[in-house]
């Protein structure tokens, strides 16, 4: 049922967005490198390996500079457009193809690129392959910050796959497991509820019985006991 509704959604706000997202394009083209959109292969569904479409924020050989496909506060990588359009998230906008072309869903886990997804554990791998992965999702919504959180002490690989991680990883587990309409609809709400007031703990209200974080993350994820 929620493909009906994936193809629904994505279907009108492709339209809707049109005249934002054009003149972004034009944007994007006469600055930066002149690249629009940035194709990278993420782990779907099954495992199987697909495009998923961005807008350009980054320079064109990002993946293979500095942290590869971890991303830090205040990343040298980021084109100057690119840091409005990953602070809006509007650079994850073109995602909507993927969804109406089935590789993706409105909410899921996130996608992750090999690297990425390869710091989970294989019993968290199997589980979050059997759904869709989103736009947005549990994950997604808890972890809005995270290239906030990716500096200072905390800006290394080794912090992302001990701690960030595991905790991501546990919330998509919780995800697929209580994975209903019901929380695809609320996820919805909640992520746009999040986008207009980032500050907001209604995440932690509304999915009561999420796993706890770390104590290292309490703070920066506005964990609410």
């Amino acid at each position: 049922m929620d493909r009906f509704f994936d193809i629904l959604f994505s279907g009108i706000a492709l339209l809707l967005l049109s005249p934002l997202l054009v003149p972004i394009v034009i944007t994007l083209r006469l600055t930066g490198e002149g690249e629009v959109f940035f194709l990278q292969e993420r782990i779907g569904k099954s495992g199987e390996k697909f495009k998923l479409f961005k807008f350009a924020t980054m320079l064109k050989n990002s993946p293979n500079i500095g942290t590869g496909t971890v991303t830090m506060r205040g990343d040298p990588r980021v084109l100057p457009a690119g840091k409005f359009l990953r602070k809006t998230k509007i650079n994850e906008l073109p995602q909507l193809l993927n969804i109406f072309f089935g590789d993706m869903s409105v909410i899921g886990p996130r996608p992750l690129t090999t690297q990425t997804f390869g710091a989970y554990l294989v019993s968290t791998q199997r589980l979050i392959t059997q759904v869709r992965p989103g736009l947005s999702g549990v994950g997604s919504i808890i972890f809005r910050g995270e290239e906030e959180i990716m500096h200072g002490a905390t800006a290394s690989v080794d912090f992302y796959a001990n701690v960030i991680a595991p905790y991501k990883g546990a919330l998509e587990e919780w995800f697929v497991s209580n994975k209903s309409l019901y929380i695809y609809f609320v996820a919805i709400f909640v992520t746009a509820w999040t986008v207009l007031i980032p500050s907001t703990k209604i995440a932690w209200r509304v999915f009561k019985d999420l796993p706890e974080p770390p104590t290292e993350l309490k703070q920066a994820l506005n964990f609410t006991d």
